[in-house]
Formats: C-alpha cells, structure tokens, sequence
C-alpha cells in the first residue's frame, strides 16, 4: 500500500504505507488511512510528531552500540551489499515541511492510500 498526503499548499508526498501509518501514530493520530488532518489541528500535529520522533530516537540505539553489546547487526552489516536503512526522522522530513507549508496557508491535509 502507498499513502498520498496532499494539500492545495504543497506537492503531493507519496510513502510506504507501514511508514506513513508510523508517522500518523507518532503524530497521536489513529493510524487509519484515509484520513485528514483539518487545518486548526496541523500545529499540534507538527509538535507531536517532532517530539515522537525524538523519543523514538531517544529509545533505539545505533548499529555501533548494538554491534559493541554483542547484539545482532542490522541487514547492512551481515551484507556488505545491502542498502543501510532510512531513519525515520529523514523519512519525515517531506512530511513535515508539507505540514508546515499547509500551516501557513491555512489548508487541511488530506491522506489517501492506493495499492
């Protein structure tokens, strides 16, 4: 599944919806895709998906301190050729600055799956 955010403000972001569904719950939104997000609610959504990412930050630890606790490493270490995994935090960063930009316009969100 893919998951379109869009808003008359800003281009069209289209994510995995596992990723999408992520950041929505990070946001203390449900999760349920379709949804929107109305325009008086955008700040606080924007606050608590920042500090939601921070905790998740906060809370996983980096392949080093894995790797140096003994613990299994991540697919890019067992696999030289594999790509290293995309944190969260920059997978949100598209996210958030359509947020910010529906924000200052004073546009709703709307989000959408498609298979």
């Amino acid at each position: 599944m893919l998951v379109t955010f869009r808003t008359k403000a800003h281009a069209d972001i289209t994510m995995f919806g596992d990723v999408a569904v992520d950041l929505l719950k990070l946001a203390g939104m449900t999760g349920t895709v379709p949804t929107a997000i109305l325009a008086g609610d955008i700040p606080s959504v924007i606050a608590r998906l920042e500090e939601g990412l921070a905790r998740r930050k906060a809370v996983v630890p980096d392949a080093a301190a894995v790797q140096r606790a003994g613990g299994a490493g991540d697919r890019a270490q067992d696999d030289p050729d594999a790509e290293p995994a995309v944190p969260l935090g920059h997978r949100a960063l598209p996210l958030l600055a359509l947020l910010r930009d529906a924000h200052e316009a004073g546009a709703d969100v709307i989000v959408s799956a498609s298979r």
